[in-house]
């Protein structure tokens, strides 16, 4: 008997050893994404999630669209909560509904011809403690909420629709004739130049009380918090401090705020989910992946009104005392079709960001392609950088852009302001200097751009030890390097039809080799301002 036992156990490990091989050795699903990665990275899984599942319509769900669907998720989550976890389906039909909040162990599985509709009716938003553009706030609840779960899912192939268009202020700037004659007849208010709408008075006082990047100040009571609360648009997916997290296969649209909002999270896998926004809608970011760790952001797909993958950690004192770096992040096989940016790094990324992968990615008519933003006050380091095989068209700025200047504007706003002078005035660095260094860039092609590359960085901590190799750009401008170091330009071909093919400024430590602009001829177009060590090869 005792032999037997034995054997069992052993047998058992034997099984138990096999089935870990299996998830992490060379069955991995995304080994693939791990192949020469440059830096060392946890093998992301998928959450842990029991078998049993149960159907919002054995806990009084109606998905008529006109039915009220709130208490029956509530319910369906908290019975399968008790019991373990498990998925949750939502079968078809339109299941309108207020907040949902998901809980350890549940798979939110919405088939793919039912949508879940968030109301519109702002009594079922709570305003609760958050962390919007990088700072310590209070917003609204999102519609699809957790904080502290582990092993959460959204999964099915179903629609999840904010209503978004509802909460959202309106740029007259940004739409029709006809449609900003419609929304105006909608009823809200217009600000004092008649070229801004909100959806009623608690938006536009949120706007009067609030700073450039759409954070209230100076409110204190709960009366106070209550008067803005249309301003406190939430995020559709507002996921915090969660573990082993899995977006898969949805559509995720038309939300209020940011779209989807991962928030100090390990372990996320975002895979196959398409992310719409009217092109016009404020802050409609697509994805923002914000002091997490350890994630993966896979064939997808963005259309969004703002930037579309997006990594943050924190804006200024508040970043900077969290201290959570967004690293270990791998962005492969995306589209991004409208959107201020393809890939982003920034405004806020006060906490750093480090060590991250973006590869085979196509950027087809976003505002810029590679987008990089901070400005003085931020502090924090961006680095560990590595991009590959991307393809961009149609972008109106420029595919690869460093701006350490940055003011909430988007890059064509800022563009149309005109050209910044060359000459920026020094401040002593200090724990609010922000940096860009040590990023690789490699194997771009992009057609049609407004000018091929702009670094605008500053005095005080050059934009430094910036990598761009084998790229093919067509331009009308060339590449504009500012208060940069160490920046190496190698096999660059730039076709450009007016302006400087190379325009170097207050730079030191630049390396231009093997590159071409508009001639194609190996002599070079350079202009120079005070700029130490040039080299052109």
């Amino acid at each position: 008997m005792t032999t037997f036992n034995t054997r069992l156990i052993r047998s058992a490990a034997l099984f138990v050893a096999s089935l870990t091989l299996l998830a992490c050795g060379t069955d991995y699903e995304f080994r693939h994404l791990y192949e020469d990665l440059p830096f060392e990275m946890a093998k992301v899984q998928r959450p842990d999630i029991p078998v049993r599942q149960v159907n919002i319509e054995d806990f009084g769900g109606v998905g008529d669209g006109v039915f009220l669907n709130t208490e029956a998720f509530a319910e369906a989550i908290d019975v399968l909560s008790q019991a373990g976890g498990g998925r949750l389906v939502v079968p078809t039909g339109v299941w309108l509904t207020g907040p949902i909040t998901l809980k350890d162990n549940i798979d939110l599985h919405i088939r793919p011809d039912a949508v879940l509709l968030f109301s519109t009716d702002r009594d079922l938003y709570p305003i609760v403690e958050t962390v919007f553009e990088g700072l310590d706030t209070k917003r609204c609840l999102a519609p699809i909420n957790a904080d502290g779960a582990k092993n959460i899912a959204i999964t099915g192939g179903g629609t999840i629709d904010g209503n978004g268009d509802s909460w959202r202020q309106v740029k007259k700037s940004k739409i029709s004739p006809s449609q900003w004659k419609a929304l105006l007849k909608s009823g809200g208010f217009t600000n004092a130049k008649g070229d801004l709408w909100y959806p009623d008075s608690t938006s536009y006082r949120g706007s009067v009380v609030s700073d450039a990047f759409n954070v209230p100040q100076g409110l204190t009571t709960e009366e106070e918090w209550n008067s803005v609360k249309t301003y406190l648009r939430p995020v559709l997916i507002g996921i915090k401090n969660c573990e082993n997290v899995l977006l898969e296969d949805c559509l995720f649209q038309n939300s209020p705020c940011w779209n989807i909002h991962p928030l100090m999270c390990k372990n996320v896998i975002i895979n196959n989910i398409t992310v719409r926004n009217p092109w016009y809608s404020q802050n409609g970011d697509g994805l923002d992946v914000d002091s997490c760790e350890n994630v993966l952001v896979i064939n997808s797909s963005f259309d969004v009104g703002d930037d579309a993958i997006c990594i943050k950690s924190g804006k200024d004192e508040d970043g900077r005392r969290r201290a959570r770096p967004c690293r270990n992040l791998i962005v492969d096989n995306c589209i991004v079709f409208h959107g201020h940016g393809g890939f982003v790094v920034g405004s806020e990324m006060s906490g750093g960001v480090e060590n991250i992968k973006v590869s085979n990615c196509r950027f087809l008519g976003t505002d810029v392609g590679l987008r990089f933003k901070s400005c003085r006050g931020r502090g924090g380091v961006v680095k560990n950088i590595y991009i590959e095989d991307i393809v961009m068209m149609n972008i109106p700025t420029e595919p690869l852009l460093f701006d350490l200047h940055y003011g909430g504007k988007s890059a064509v706003e800022a563009a149309a302001e005109g050209a910044s002078p060359f000459d920026v005035e020094y401040v002593e660095a200090d724990e609010t200097t922000p940096q860009f260094r040590d990023i690789y860039i490699k194997d771009v092609v992009c057609s049609g751009a407004a000018r091929a590359m702009y670094f605008n960085g500053i005095p005080e901590k050059n934009i430094e030890n910036i990598v761009v190799e084998d790229c093919e750009i067509v331009s009308t401008k060339g590449a504009d390097l500012r208060y940069s170091n160490g920046v190496q330009l190698k096999n660059v071909n730039i076709t450009q039809s007016e302006g400087q093919g190379y325009s170097v400024a207050n730079c030191r430590n630049v390396l231009i080799e093997d590159c071409t602009d508009a001639s194609g001829s190996e002599s070079l177009n350079v202009f120079q301002h005070n700029s130490t060590n040039v080299k052109i090869d």
